[in-house]
């Protein structure tokens, strides 16, 4: 074993996951060279100089550092993620290749828009949680050249990232968002099926929804010190992700919700990153999240948490959910999705490694903190 460390633990406790030296190599190496062989402008290249964004205890940096070593890249090291501090590094090195979670590309344009300066030739990995279209595309506004990809505490992480090819060169500005707002598809040596609640795989259809199952030569065996946890990890032989998804002909991943943060409302089932995407497209919304939260006709509500830009601190409720109800007349999204309510937040819960942390959101709305 290499390295061990834990799982951040949004949706349950935190997990003890491990990997050995020839696990790390083959991730870095796969990982590599899917970047490498994207479109001119979008993976690494022997001359981008390289600077994290995300914490080297966050499975291993993304094992960029590692992949950025072997092939030889300048490298820049920034210590703690200040925004002003982050912006001045990559003008004054000129950094070409990073990665980081959705709250630091937030952290990036709020700091630019403040300098009325864009970015040049930055080229941004993006995971850790699903992106939303209004901050994609406010990052294409602002010059960043991003790439949305998928993976795990336990999958050391990597396991899919966007391809672009001539297909997404011929879509309009809407289908390009939405594009990069998927999961990517799978990197080399990655397997990945659909199952559903009988273990059964289904189409890769791009509308046959369940569980994500995996398989890779970099997966953590079990979890350190709970053997019982890891053997439902690896049921049925394959690695159990708990995010519900499908999977274009074409391969392209889509996770459409956690298991553990789907809404089930009057026994309908409501994707929560669905809801966050609609509505984050209103010019005042900030960060944005939605979880479940009791009712007592329909058992569960979803609920909206935002954040405000700034000069939009007299957006009401209404405002926001008027995108709901414009999606809803659309048919983009069924009536019940629509959230009761939307309540207003200085800053948006998230641990350490820049994630939404749901599980405290609804730990702070069950003791009336929210």
């Amino acid at each position: 074993i290499a390295t061990t460390f834990y799982t951040s633990g949004t949706t349950g406790d935190p997990k003890g996951v491990f990997f050995t030296h020839r696990q790390i190599v083959l991730q870095t190496m796969a990982s590599t060279l899917a970047s490498a062989l994207n479109a001119e402008g979008q993976g690494a290249r022997y001359d981008d100089v390289y600077m994290p964004m995300t914490p080297l205890f966050h499975v291993h940096a993304w094992c960029w550092p590692y992949g950025a070593t072997m092939i030889g890249l300048n490298q820049v090291y920034p210590g703690r993620y200040l925004a002003p501090k982050l912006v001045d590094l990559i003008e004054q090195h000129k950094v070409t290749l990073s990665h980081g979670v959705p709250a630091i590309l937030q952290m990036l344009l709020k700091e630019m828009a403040e300098r009325g300066r864009k970015f040049e030739n930055l080229k941004l990995l993006l995971g850790g949680s699903k992106l939303n279209e209004g901050l994609a595309k406010a990052a294409i506004e602002c010059g960043i050249e991003f790439m949305s990809g998928f993976g795990m505490s336990e999958s050391c992480p990597v396991l899919s990232r966007a391809v672009f090819d001539d297909k997404t060169e011929s879509m309009t500005l809407e289908e390009n968002l939405n594009y990069r707002c998927l999961s990517g598809s799978p990197i080399m040596l990655v397997s990945m099926e659909i199952w559903d609640e009988n273990g059964q795989p289904q189409p890769m259809d791009g509308e046959s929804t369940g569980e994500l199952v995996i398989r890779a030569p970099w997966l953590t065996q079990s979890y350190f010190k709970n053997p019982d946890a890891g053997n439902a990890l690896w049921k049925g032989g394959w690695m159990h992700t708990q995010d519900i998804a499908c999977i274009s002909a074409d391969g392209t991943l889509s996770i459409t919700d956690r298991l553990k943060d789907v809404i089930k409302s009057g026994g309908e089932w409501v994707s929560s990153l669905e809801v966050e995407t609609i509505l984050s497209f209103h010019p005042s919304v900030a960060d944005i999240a939605v979880i479940g939260v009791p009712d007592t006709r329909w058992g569960e509500r979803p609920l909206a948490l935002v954040v405000l830009k700034p000069d939009y601190a007299d957006t009401t409720s209404t405002d926001i959910l008027a995108l709901g109800h414009q999606a809803v007349e659309r048919g983009h999204l069924p009536k019940y999705g629509v959230p009761s309510e939307v309540r207003f937040l200085s800053e948006m819960p998230k641990t350490s490694v820049g994630k939404l942390d749901k599980k405290r959101m609804r730990s702070m709305y069950s003791e009336n903190l929210i």
